[in-house]
């Protein structure tokens, strides 16, 4: 029998060390790891553990949501590992290890994964309800301002702030007349693809059609 591990964190800048440790002394021999948002299961190294893994191996995860963010794709990739002959630890879990019958681990074992399942997609939908709820009570406080875009004035990008604003300068010179550049060459100087720069034209003119008049003739 051989101790698979599988690691997953939803984004390339954190970190799978703590993830990597802990099936490390988990005692897994082969573990498989990626950066990729588990919205979905159309991850590589998620097949390539599922398509790995054989009688009798024990697939080992840190938590449930490493394998899935939601109760249909948890339940098809359990469903899958249990097709293979293996079986799933989940180490946040209770272990029931010492239960001698393996019909009645698994029988347990299975009760206590739909349990926190359930609770886990609980939990997912009245967080999206309450942040619902926050951002059409800041919507009629006039408090909302949306997701902050990659592009913009406040993108916490300061290369992309240089080039939105760049892309906007370009643009304003071209609708005066004083750019003979086309947008296709625009968007080619700036190392943006065509869309990028008309979404750019787009939230400019959004942003100057929020804008009051008189702050427009001084500005």
């Amino acid at each position: 029998m051989s101790k698979i591990g599988y690691a997953r964190v939803s984004t390339r800048d954190q970190n799978l060390a703590r993830q990597i440790e802990q099936l490390h002394d988990a005692g897994v021999n082969k573990i498989f790891q990626e950066k990729l948002s588990g919205k979905n299961a159309d991850r590589p190294q998620l097949k390539a553990m599922l398509d790995y893994i054989r009688d009798d191996d024990e697939v080992v995860v840190l938590s449930l949501d490493r394998l899935g963010r939601n109760s249909h794709d948890l339940t098809d990739i359990i469903e899958t590992i249990r097709r293979r002959g293996a079986q799933l630890n989940v180490l946040n879990l209770p272990s029931f290890a010492s239960i001698e019958d393996p019909n009645l681990r698994n029988l347990i074992t299975t009760i206590i994964v739909e349990l926190y399942k359930y609770i886990a997609q609980e939990e997912r939908e009245t967080i999206k309800i309450r942040q619902q709820q926050g951002i059409e009570i800041a919507k009629r406080q006039g408090k909302y301002k949306g997701k902050i875009r990659e592009y913009g004035p406040h993108s916490p990008n300061r290369q992309k702030r240089y080039i939105y604003k760049e892309a906007c300068r370009l643009l304003n010179r071209k609708k005066d007349g004083d750019e003979t550049l086309t947008k296709r060459q625009i968007a080619r100087m700036l190392g943006i693809a065509p869309v990028t720069l008309y979404r750019i034209e787009k939230y400019q003119a959004e942003d100057l059609a929020n804008v009051p008049l008189s702050e427009r003739e001084t500005s």
